[in-house]
């Protein structure tokens, strides 16, 4: 048991919630209602495959860098409870389920599923490259719900516009609240050569980048229900949506980082499940109205 939560915590499996309701919405959307079970089992199972390996890969490549970072120091491989071989074989196996259940979606799925691979795995090194690895974050996980569509479609249709938009807004809202977390390791980040954002231009600016960020979040997401006729459900999920990032930037300024946890984990993470509540309302109610 104690080597499973080493494990689960390698990957950080709670942090799921961050992906998974947006894949789940985007199989909703594609469906325009509930997908085949078939269909949704493998869509969890491709959503935390790929979830694991990128994770694992992104643990691996920072060990060293985790280990000279006392905030990140006691991480499962810097801490020696996880292995770096044992780590490398976790990363192989969830690749390989990953392709897998791809080809077992459909061919366009399954040969789409390798370039996915390619940007989740490059993201590790984004941030020895260039100040914008927070918004290929935000790209890697706004793969979720366009991946999700595809796997229900096997095909882009016409009707793919609402899931767009999610992937848009997806993408600003990871980017934006990444921003955020990094602010923890901005002079750590300036002091080893990596480029991010609060390490470049600064803690203030990298908070108000965070902010129009997300305001760009809210709009796609707008869209994302003007485009697929949505209801009063989701709107009010939204709503909801926009006062927990109102909060989450009013819990955090330059001169205090000591509730980004709290502004990272709990309420992005509400968010999310809040979001894909609002779809599950709304198809209930097309439902019962149909």
């Amino acid at each position: 048991m104690s080597a499973i939560a080493d494990f689960a915590g390698l990957v950080r499996f709670s942090h799921s919630i961050f992906a998974l309701p947006f894949a789940m919405s985007g199989a909703w959307l594609a469906a325009r209602g509930v997908p085949a079970p078939r269909v949704l089992a493998l869509v969890l199972v491709c959503a935390v495959a790929a979830r694991t390996a990128a994770m694992a890969f992104n643990r691996l490549v920072d060990a060293g860098l985790d280990a000279r970072n006392p905030r990140t120091q006691q991480r499962e491989i810097p801490a020696g409870k996880v292995r770096k071989s044992a780590a490398s074989v976790l990363i192989a196996l969830s690749a390989l389920i990953f392709v897998g259940a791809s080809f077992l979606l459909n061919p366009l799925a399954g040969w789409l599923s390798l370039p996915v691979l390619g940007v989740l795995l490059f993201y590790s090194y984004m941030k020895r490259i260039h100040w914008s690895a927070h918004l290929v974050l935000g790209l890697a996980l706004a793969i979720a719900p366009l991946g999700a569509y595809i796997a229900v479609k096997g095909a882009i249709e016409p009707d793919v516009w609402p899931v767009v938009w999610l992937a848009v807004a997806v993408l600003t809202w990871v980017a934006g609240f990444d921003l955020i977390y990094a602010c923890q390791d901005a002079d750590f980040d300036r002091a080893e050569g990596l480029r991010s954002i609060p390490a470049r231009f600064g803690i203030a600016p990298a908070l108000v980048l965070s902010a129009l960020l997300h305001v760009l979040t809210l709009a796609a997401l707008v869209l994302t229900g003007w485009t697929g006729g949505l209801s009063w459900a989701w709107w009010i999920a939204l709503a909801l949506a926009a006062l927990l990032l109102f909060y989450e930037h009013w819990i955090v300024r330059p001169d205090d980082l000591s509730r980004v946890n709290m502004a990272f984990f709990t309420l992005n993470g509400w968010m999310g499940v809040g979001l894909f509540a609002g779809l599950l309302l709304d198809t209930m109610l097309r439902g019962a109205a149909g």
